[in-house]
C-alpha cells in the first residue's frame, strides 16, 4: 500500500455538482471502484443536512430538502478545511430519516485528491472558491425526473405523489434557481443522459496525473 505524506498545498480538490438524479452518487461509486481511499478521499454534502426540526416545510406542510438553507454549510466547509490541513474528519452518516437504518459515524482520512460532491457547492461561495477542478454532471429534464422516480420508490419508499410533488415543488425550482446559473462556471459539463463513462475516463485519467505528480 502507499503511504502518501502530504503537505496543506498538495491537495487537490475536485467539486462535483448537479441536479437530483443527474448520476453523481453513480460518478463517485466508480471513482471508489477505481482508487483507494489512500488516493482518493469523497466528502458528500448529504451528510451534513441539518436535523429535520430545523429543515423550511412548504406551503403543503412537506419538508424541502432541495434549499441551500437545508445544509449546515459551516460544518461543511470546516470539514473541507480539517482535510486540507491533512487531518482526520469524524462526520455521521445521514440516512434521510429512515428509521430502520441506524447512522454510522465515518471517518475520513486526508488523501492527495479530496472529491466534493452536493447540490450547492458552487452556490457556497466559499467552498467553490476552495476547488481546484469543478465538475458538473446533467442530464434531460424527462431522464433525472424518470431516475428520481425509481430511486425514491424503490430506496426510500417514497410514495409516488410525493415524489412528484418534491420535483415539481422543490427539485426543478431549486435546479433552476440554485444550481443551473452555476453550471457555465464548471470546468467540465458531463452530460449523462445514458452514460457518463468516457467523461469518467477524462477524469480519471486527470486524477491518476495528479497522483503521480
Amino acid at each position: 500500500m502507499t503511504i502518501f505524506v502530504l503537505q496543506m498545498n498538495q491537495i487537490y480538490l475536485i467539486g462535483i455538482a448537479g441536479p437530483s438524479a443527474s448520476g453523481k452518487t453513480s460518478f463517485l461509486n466508480q471513482l471508489r471502484h477505481n482508487f483507494s481511499p489512500e488516493e482518493v478521499c469523497i466528502i458528500s454534502q448529504d451528510d451534513y443536512y441539518l436535523p429535520i426540526h430545523e429543515q423550511k416545510s412548504d406551503e403543503f406542510g412537506i419538508v424541502n430538502y432541495d434549499l441551500p438553507g437545508s445544509i449546515d454549510d459551516q460544518r461543511f466547509l470546516n470539514d473541507l478545511r480539517l482535510l486540507s490541513q491533512n487531518k482526520v474528519v469524524e462526520i455521521k452518516e445521514y440516512v434521510f430519516n429512515n428509521p430502520n437504518k441506524a447512522p454510522e459515524v465515518k471517518l475520513l482520512s486526508p488523501a492527495p485528491v479530496v472529491v466534493v460532491e452536493g447540490l450547492f457547492i458552487f452556490y457556497f461561495e466559499e467552498i467553490m472558491r476552495l476547488l481546484n477542478l469543478k465538475l458538473f454532471i446533467d442530464a434531460r429534464d424527462d431522464i433525472k425526473m424518470r431516475r428520481r422516480m425509481q430511486r425514491d420508490e424503490s430506496e426510500r419508499a417514497i410514495p409516488e405523489d410525493v415524489i412528484l410533488h418534491q420535483w415539481h415543488h422543490h427539485v426543478y425550482p431549486a435546479y433552476k434557481r440554485f444550481l443551473l446559473p452555476y453550471r457555465d462556471e464548471a470546468d467540465m459539463i458531463l452530460t449523462n443522459n445514458f452514460s457518463f463513462q468516457k467523461s469518467f475516463e477524462v477524469i480519471a485519467h486527470h486524477i491518476r496525473a495528479v497522483l503521480e505528480r
